[in-house]
């Protein structure tokens, strides 16, 4: 069953982001719009990302021959584990001090910047493009304008959503 919930797990997030957009009238007092959106809105693009396995081929082809590659309980972890609970971390922090809402807007920026950056070196589309030029941008400016933030959480943000893709790479590169 833990395999089927690895390989399906992008097909809960349509339905579940409708369900956390439901629910921002019980926390408008709490959060502000354009950080709340982060979370729904990475699902909508995890779902381009992800349907039908197709990031997972794709990144498992870019990264060529020799390494192992991201496993579908990779993938798994990486996105529910990290991204949505990183996000629901931001919230809470966001509450404690506004410009931790940063953070959300540097993960889909730099997120974003990462398919598009692919996108122009093989010339072609990479599951996730359309969502992160059409959403994940226009989120993380809107986040930008909406929050204020000290330079330190700007740095620390940046750094920390950096590591992460980096240390995802390393997973994926690592030798079979």
């Amino acid at each position: 069953m833990r395999g089927r919930i690895f390989r399906n797990w992008a097909y809960a997030t349509p339905p579940v982001a409708l369900l956390i957009l439901g629910l921002y009238p019980f926390v408008a007092d709490k959060i502000i719009l354009s950080l709340f959106l982060s979370l729904p809105i990475y699902m909508l693009h995890q779902f381009e990302e992800h349907d039908n396995n197709r990031f997972s081929e794709f990144l498992n082809g870019m990264i060529g021959e020799g390494a192992k590659g991201l496993s579908a309980a990779d993938i798994w972890i990486i996105n529910v584990i990290f991204v949505w609970f990183l996000l629901l971390s931001v919230f809470y922090l966001a509450t404690i001090s506004p410009g931790w809402g940063v953070l959300a807007g540097y993960l889909l920026a730099i997120n974003g910047a990462l398919h598009v950056v692919w996108a122009l070196v093989f010339r072609n589309y990479n599951p996730g493009l359309g969502t992160s030029i059409f959403l994940f941008f226009p989120l993380a400016i809107w986040i930008f304008t909406d929050v204020s933030a000290s330079f330190l959480i700007h740095i620390s943000s940046i750094i920390l959503v950096v590591f992460l893709h980096v240390v995802i790479m390393v997973v994926a590169q690592r030798q079979t």
